[in-house]
């Protein structure tokens, strides 16, 4: 069994530059011969496209704006027109407000803790089961595949995001039941930490993601976003058909230690 990714089509959402996470997965599907759409929304939308013009097939942009219910329809609407069914779908969604950060977490209003909720959890919910028709049509076995961030623990200044990493586990887990049985299958991937723009929002980033590059068993490279892609194409491919509610930690072995590989490790000081 291979990727097989050659002919089919997936939709990226979450491209903001070419330093992202999603741009690299886009990249690797069409190198690998898939169709692939963004989507993006707003004065953003324009960033969005002119990442997407450097791919190696320049790709078009959709409007998605998560916090609209009636962009979700309009979406399936518009990929049902263009293509009939899709087979792969990357949620890498998430927007919080400072408010809702960076060590605010006892002032955070609720209608902040409301936003990053829906954004980054409630935004999966919407978006696959608006899509499930799609993902199983013709006899599809589509993927959903999220990004994430370890959120087995509390991580300083990540604070509402993190609770709404906790939910987006729990969705995950509630859409891998109720999907199943169309065929449908929907997991996450635990990136570590990366330099994108969403983790420049977060004012604990460096002390985090320097911890992980000390002490990460595998080691990690902060600066390559690309390091996550292939575990996104495995739950992407038919080589995950029997895989979902999953997920799987990319973060250089770091969630499985709770006190790292650190100098005292290294040194045999660890009876």
């Amino acid at each position: 069994m291979m990727l097989g990714f050659h002919g089919r089509r997936y939709l990226i959402t979450g491209v903001l530059n070419e330093d992202s996470i999603a741009w690299h997965t886009a990249r690797a599907l069409q190198e690998a011969g898939a169709e692939v759409l963004l989507t993006g929304f707003g004065r953003a939308r324009r960033i969005t496209e002119l990442a997407a013009d450097v791919l190696p097939r320049p790709a078009e942009v959709l409007e998605l704006d998560v916090t609209r219910p009636e962009d979700f329809a309009r979406l399936a609407k518009e990929l049902e027109q263009r293509w009939g069914g899709v087979d792969g779908v990357l949620h890498a969604v998430a927007a919080a407000q400072q408010t809702a950060l960076s060590g605010n977490f006892l002032t955070t209003p609720p209608e902040a803790a409301g936003l990053a909720l829906r954004t980054a959890a409630v935004s999966l919910h919407s978006l696959a089961t608006a899509l499930a028709p799609l993902l199983s049509a013709d006899g599809r076995r589509g993927s959903v595949v999220g990004l994430d961030f370890d959120a087995s623990g509390a991580w300083a200044g990540y604070d509402w995001m993190g609770v709404s990493k906790a939910a987006l586990g729990a969705v995950c887990r509630y859409l891998a039941m109720y999907l199943g049985p169309s065929g449908i299958r929907v997991n996450l991937v635990a990136a570590g930490p990366v330099e994108t723009v969403a983790g420049q929002a977060i004012s604990t980033f460096d002390r985090i993601a320097d911890r992980w590059q000390a002490e990460a068993p595998l080691g990690w490279d902060r600066t390559d976003p690309a390091v996550v892609v292939g575990p996104v194409l495995f739950l992407l491919s038919d080589l995950a058909a029997t895989v979902s509610g999953e997920i799987l930690h990319a973060d250089g072995g770091m969630h499985a230690v709770r006190m790292g590989t650190g100098p005292a490790f290294a040194e045999g000081g660890a009876a």
